[in-house]
Order: C-alpha cells, then sequence, then structure tokens
C-alpha cells in the first residue's frame, strides 16, 4: 500500500475518497495527525499531514517515530514524502519539482532510530543510498508520462529549522554539494529504511537562496507548485 505524506501546503488531499479516520497510537506516541484512509485515483492510500492539518508542528518538533511506525502498522510499504523546498542551485528555479537522489543531515537532537533503550540489537545501517531507487523510477516515469518535469538528480540538505539559512550558511551549504534545503527529510527518510519501506521524496521549489545581493531570497507561487504535485499524486 502507498503512503503520502504532505508537507507544507499538502495539509489535505480533496481527491482522496475518505473511508476513514484514525487516531494511531504508536510505542513512540501519537502522529502528527490522524492518518486517513480512502482510494486516491486508482489505489488505496493512507495519508498523514505532517505537520498537523494546521500546519501547528514545528519540524524539530515532529514525532517522525510515531508517523513512520503507524504508516508501517497500517500495512503500507511505499511512501511518496511531499515537501517545499527552497533551491541553492541556480539551475533549478522557482516551480521546479524535484526528486533528490541524495541527503546531507544537518539536524540534531532528532530521535532517530527505532534501535534504542536496549530492547533491540544495535543495527548499523548501510544508508548509502538513502531513497528507494524503484519508487523514484515509477515516479519519474509517470511524470514523463503526464508532461509534467521532475527533476531526478539533487542532493536535499535537512535543516534543523524553523528558520531559513544566513548567507554564510548558504555558501557552506553550497559548498557541500547541496541543490535544495528543507527541514523535514531526517529522520524521516532513515526511519522509514530502517522498517524495510520504500521512500521517495518528492519536492516543489517554493523559493530561492542566491548568493547574488539582489536576489538573496525569491520567492514563488508556492500554491501553484504543490497544486503540480497534487496534481501528480491523484493519477498514479
Amino acid at each position: 500500500m502507498l503512503a503520502i505524506i504532505g508537507g507544507s501546503g499538502l495539509t489535505r488531499l480533496p481527491e482522496l475518497h475518505l473511508s476513514g479516520r484514525r487516531i494511531v497510537r504508536t510505542p513512540y506516541g501519537l502522529t502528527s495527525s490522524p492518518v486517513l484512509t480512502g482510494r486516491l485515483g486508482r489505489q488505496d492510500i493512507v495519508f498523514l499531514a505532517r505537520h498537523g492539518f494546521g500546519h501547528t508542528v514545528a519540524p524539530h518538533e515532529i514525532n517522525y517515530r510515531a508517523n513512520i511506525w503507524a504508516l508501517h502498522t497500517l500495512g503500507a510499504t511505499d511512501i511518496i514524502a511531499v515537501s517545499s523546498v527552497v533551491s541553492i542551485n541556480d539551475d533549478l528555479s522557482n516551480g521546479v519539482l524535484v526528486m533528490p537522489h541524495d541527503l546531507i543531515d544537518y539536524t540534531y537532537g532528532r530521535q532517530a532510530t527505532f534501535s534504542e533503550g536496549g530492547h533491540e540489537p544495535v543495527k548499523h545501517l548501510d544508508f548509502l543510498t538513502p531513497y528507494a531507487e524503484t519508487l523514484r523510477s515509477q515516479l519519474l516515469q509517470h511524470a514523463q508520462s503526464r508532461n509534467t518535469p521532475l527533476y531526478g538528480e539533487a542532493v536535499y540538505g535537512c535543516l534543523q529549522g524553523p528558520r531559513w539559512p544566513t548567507l554564510a550558511e548558504v555558501r557552506r551549504y553550497r559548498n557541500d554539494g547541496v541543490d535544495i534545503l528543507g527541514m523535514t527529510g531526517m529522520p524521516e527518510a532513515v526511519l522509514a529504511y530502517e522498517l524495510g519501506m520504500n521512500y521517495a521524496h518528492l519536492c516543489g521549489i517554493v523559493g530561492m537562496r542566491c548568493l547574488s545581493s539582489q536576489a538573496q531570497a525569491c520567492q514563488s507561487d508556492a500554491a501553484a507548485t504543490i497544486e503540480t504535485i497534487r496534481r501528480l499524486l491523484v493519477d498514479l
């Protein structure tokens, strides 16, 4: 079963033919929002609003373990995580859809594993490729068939948030090889990996952090970008 995690701008899927709404209690606490189940297009899905339906949960306060655990226990095997991001690569402009192939984690203090507390042996995961290539390929082919441009090569940098970076920090991230910046891709990806779930990150660029003094924080029409993602998901 497919799970969709909605980020900023995608707290609801109007096209979802709702069949259930569940408050899921996990060993790690409650999820960010009730989990919705239903049919979207041709398949049954589960949907979770990462920041809550009212977008009230800050990135560093999200209960990532509860969210991923709940989706797993409800039978989800694949996760498409939707996020709004900013670009620090001049070749990736506002409004572009990107599916990163790699990531760098700049977060701290987040509960990033299920293997702690002495209940299970520690797992040293091989996280060399954080995203599921099969799921990524399916999404890229689907986007191509719908004439929707989707870039499949980018490095995602996950910030602690909720603030965006300074100009000096942008320079640092660029030197690290980062193309796009967000705040929620980790530990979401590694937790899904621990549970054997296929995880792909579908990002919409809603702003740019440029290094020129004339355009350090160029914004786009975020609603239009998220609408493009939503239309892509509806007919998967």
